[in-house]
């Protein structure tokens, strides 16, 4: 059998939801994986390479792992974060060189700047199936009206070189027809997969991990795996964690990752008197043993697409509070396994949580329903419904 040739552009391979799912999905396509298992139909079908630009970031890079997975890539200097025009042309050359030397079939391509420099390319190299996955769009109501505009205008740009545009939360379909980005036929709803026995299984117990950290065995711990960018609103958390403390002052807060406004966010628990019962962890790989000594699960975000750290969350069997951050509200069920709340109000978030922390026996329903939740959101899953929109368009 001749493998389908497919390529991944994305922008940056850092520690995050879009690099990720990228990383996963070339993995297991490469492995064979359909359906949650080996399937011997499908090993030796797809041959997945990635075209990544340089730049990672304090968020921490993917990079090494893509390699030990045994993954194909390439990294293209020119394909930036950035806009500038001479350099753009020039990934969408190279991009075009690279595309027809290597005879793709498919081009799928994530995150603005790659989605769009990357269908260009592949447009003109005639790819015959191309494909874009909006890991929550790249305009958002924080942006200026002129800002926001002009990547409404690259994403339309973008569409008409697609022949399917993926989104991570039906939230995103009604977004981009609103915008007149695409026709609603071109979209198609495939959740963000992750890798679900990973957590919940942790291989260093939460008690270990407590006492490496410095935590009593007796405390509840309030934790977040995010990013500490403008998105994820961190300093929100840090305001949010203070007003649990002054109602649970024995409470513990954990925040693992990290990111541009770090220094903001250490001034923040400082002059909020809570440094000492804040742990920042930085960048750790070992999130699911993290997870495993928390108690409740809170996420502050102002935009997102779908959240992997929500599944990750809950196959955890963690209770969560959320803001209503577009595709949260599609792995958080509102008083079923977590709470959601409105965006930018940390009183709010705080106030959710003293609910979860006073009540064990809420803690733990709402943790066993976001397992059996969970579910839907595995990586064996967006890689069969990825591998079947495939071949829909291949017999095109």
């Amino acid at each position: 059998m001749i493998p389908i040739r497919v390529l991944h552009p994305i922008t940056r391979l850092i520690i995050g939801g879009a690099q990720e799912n990228t990383m996963l999905t070339a993995d297991l396509m490469n492995k064979g994986m359909v359906g949650g298992h080996f399937d011997r139909l499908s090993d030796g079908r797809y041959k997945v390479d990635i075209v990544s630009g340089p730049q990672t970031g304090p968020e921490g890079s993917l990079i090494e792992e893509v390699h030990q997975r045994g993954t194909s890539l390439t990294i293209l200097p020119e394909l930036r974060r950035e806009i500038s025009p001479l350099n753009d042309l020039r990934a969408v050359q190279k991009l075009r060189q690279m595309m027809q030397a290597g005879g793709y079939q498919i081009v799928h391509t994530h995150s603005s700047k790659a989605g769009v420099v990357g269908r260009w390319a592949a447009h003109l190299a005639g790819v015959p199936v191309i494909v874009h996955t909006v890991h929550g769009w790249s305009f958002h109501d924080q942006m200026s009206p002129v800002k926001r505009q002009m990547y409404v205008l690259l994403e339309k740009f973008g569409a008409q070189f697609s022949q399917a545009l993926i989104v991570v939360s039906p939230q995103d379909i009604d977004k981009g027809l609103a915008q007149s980005i695409g026709r609603r036929e071109d979209y198609h709803v495939i959740r963000s997969g992750v890798e679900l026995d990973r957590f919940g299984h942790p291989a260093v117990p939460p008690q270990v991990m407590r006492q490496q950290l410095g935590i009593p065995m007796d405390a509840l711990v309030v934790g977040s795996v995010t990013r500490l960018s403008p998105q994820k609103a961190p300093l929100d958390l840090v305001m949010a964690f203070a007003y649990i403390h002054q109602r649970q002052p024995e409470a513990w807060f954990v925040i693992v990752g990290d990111g541009s406004l770090r220094p903001e966010v250490e001034a923040g628990l400082q002059a909020a008197g809570i440094a000492d019962r804040v742990i920042l962890t930085g960048l750790r790989r070992d999130v699911p043993e993290l997870m495993a000594m928390f108690d409740v699960f809170v996420l502050s975000s102002l935009w997102e697409g779908l959240p992997r750290v929500l599944p990750q969350a809950m196959a955890t069997c963690l209770p969560i509070v959320t803001t209503r951050a577009d595709g949260s509200a599609e792995a958080v069920v509102d008083g079923e396994n977590g709470f959601l709340v409105a965006r930018g109000q940390p009183e709010a978030l705080a106030a959710k949580a003293l609910v979860l922390l006073a009540d064990e026996g809420l803690r733990r329903r709402m943790g066993e329903n976001g397992r059996s939740r969970s579910l839907q959101f595995g990586a064996e899953k967006m890689v069969q419904d990825i591998h079947l929109l495939y071949q829909e368009l291949l017999l095109r």
